[in-house]
Parts: structure tokens; C-alpha cells; sequence
């Protein structure tokens, strides 16, 4: 080894004797005092790998064929899901309870009903499945429609971004739209981050719904989308502002676009405020700023 490399150990090494001791009291004296993301017990049981495990296992009931780690044959489709909501049944109760409790206003939380919500909250969105499956599939059929590009059903399911993060926000609107605190954000970052997608848990989205492209759209939490919308890359339904005059942040209130049927929206445009309503069959063109609303069957575009 040459003199350079030993100089430059040495140096590492008197650093880490001399500054480490230091710098870690610092950071673990901040842990400590300041914020720890499992100081709530609960929360850290319910941490992010096992809500990930879970959501897959959802999305594998839901397309087999694409999100299972085997291949399925049609017999053994049954005995499959039957496996797959046994494993959900046992695994997400203690997520959905752990969250619960950890936004519990009870200190003890020891008499309340977390436990019992928990309960209701699994078995409704096991029941939904069905539902959630059945509009999945328009929104599938809705991309070959309307996607030239597209040779198969197939192709869309395993190599759309959307139908990803459609399917991921189905789920977790469903969880949201019952209290569920934190798991439906989870779910919801973890699709924008393979995606590039971001749909708020709130966002109310209708049948047939088609994201082409998909990068950069994002979707805020009291928006409301009708039936057989389709959006472009990098299209935003946002707020006007995330504060009040005062400077509070706006909890509670319409703060997103409403979209009602038939509307097309193309790359780029922004579209913002909960009072604005893009009218049925309306198209809105690229790289637009609304934020007004606009009648059904009008033609916005940039000259």
C-alpha cells in the first residue's frame, strides 16, 4: 500500500476516535429528545416493509399474472386468493390495529376499540375486492381504448405505471375513506416512488380511468374525478394555496379540482382550487393554468 493511502487511513482513523464519540451523542440526544419515528410504539410495528409485503400481496389477489412470485394456472386460482387473504387476514390486523392505537387519543388504550376497528376496517376492504377488481378492470380497458399504442390487455397490466398506481390507490382510498391513519399514505408514496405517479389516499376517482405516461401527475387529497377521465404526463389537480390568510394550513376544507366525466387533459396542464369544475367532455390542452372553472364541453387550449 503506498504512503498515500496510509496517510489518508490514518487520517480516517484519527477522525473517527476523535469526532465520532461526539457526533453521535449529538444525533442520539436529538433522537431522544427532539423526534423519533417509533417513540410510538405502535407506529414502528406497523413500519413501512410490512405494509409494502401486505399492499403486494393485495395486488397479487387482484392481477396474479402480473404481481404474483408464481405462475397461477386457472385451477389453482381459488386455492391461490384463498391463500393470499388468509396471509392478509393474519398479517394486516396488527398493522391496521398498531395504527389505530398509535393515533389513539386514550393513553392507555386499553378499553377503546381500536382492536374492533381494525376488525370492521379488514373485513370491508376484504368484501370490496371484488368491487375494486371489477373497476380495476375498466380502468385496464380504458387504457387499451385509449392508447393506440397498446396491443393487449397484457401489456398494459404488466408495463402501465398506472395501472399500478390506480390499483394501489383503490386500496388505499378505501382504508382512508374508514380513518386509517398513516397506512394509506404509505401505500400511496410507494406507488409515486416506483410510478412517478402521486395520488393522494382522498382523491375520489371514478371508472375507467386512464393515465397516459403517468410521470409527474399528481392527484391532491379532496380532489373528485368522474367516470372515463384520462390525464397526460405531468398534469396537476392541485390547491391554490396550502395556507389561509393567516397562514394556518388548510385542514378541512375542498382545496382540489372537481373533474366530471368525459374529460381529457392534456401534458402539463395545471389545474387548481376547490371551487374549479372542468365540465363533462371538456379538453383541456397542454401546459394550461385554470383556475376557474369551465363549462362542460369546452375546449381550453394555448395559442
Amino acid at each position: 500500500m503506498s504512503d498515500f493511502y496510509i496517510f489518508e487511513y490514518m487520517k480516517i482513523d484519527r477522525f473517527l476516535n476523535e469526532s465520532i464519540p461526539e457526533i453521535s451523542k449529538k444525533i442520539g440526544s436529538s433522537i431522544k429528545n427532539d423526534y423519533h419515528v417509533t417513540a410510538g410504539e405502535e407506529l414502528g410495528r406497523s413500519g413501512r416493509e410490512g405494509v409494502y409485503d401486505v399492499l403486494e400481496a393485495f395486488l397479487s389477489i387482484l392481477f396474479p399474472g402480473c404481481y404474483s412470485r408464481d405462475t397461477i394456472s386457472a385451477e389453482e386460482i381459488d386455492f391461490y386468493i384463498n391463500e393470499r387473504l388468509r396471509y392478509i387476514s393474519y398479517r394486516f390486523i396488527k398493522y391496521l390495529r398498531d395504527s389505530f392505537r398509535y393515533m389513539c387519543t386514550e393513553k392507555e388504550c386499553g378499553d377503546c376499540d381500536c382492536g374492533e376497528k381494525a376488525g370492521n376496517v379488514l373485513m370491508d376492504l376484504i368484501e370490496s375486492l371484488p368491487e375494486i377488481r371489477e373497476i380495476l378492470i375498466t380502468d385496464v380497458q380504458a387504457a387499451k381504448d385509449g392508447d393506440p399504442a397498446a396491443t393487449s390487455l397484457d401489456e398494459i397490466v404488466l408495463s402501465y405505471p398506472c395501472i399500478e398506481a390506480i390499483s394501489t390507490h383503490r386500496i388505499a382510498h378505501k382504508l382512508y375513506s374508514h380513518g386509517v391513519p398513516i397506512i394509506p399514505r404509505i401505500m400511496s408514496e410507494r406507488a409515486h416512488s416506483r410510478t412517478g405517479i402521486d395520488i393522494h389516499p382522498g382523491a375520489k376517482i371514478g371508472r375507467s380511468f386512464f393515465i397516459d405516461h403517468g410521470t409527474g401527475v399528481v392527484i391532491g387529497e379532496t380532489t373528485t374525478i368522474g367516470d372515463r377521465v384520462k390525464l397526460y404526463q405531468g398534469v396537476t389537480l392541485g390547491a391554490l394555496s396550502p395556507f389561509d390568510k393567516e397562514g394556518n394550513p388548510r385542514t378541512g376544507e375542498k382545496r382540489h379540482p372537481d373533474i366530471e366525466d368525459d374529460v381529457i387533459i392534456y401534458a402539463n396542464a395545471t389545474i387548481l382550487g376547490g371551487r374549479t369544475i372542468i365540465g363533462k367532455g371538456s379538453i383541456i390542452g397542454g401546459n394550461t393554468w385554470i383556475t376557474s372553472s369551465v363549462a362542460p364541453g369546452s375546449l381550453i387550449y394555448r395559442s
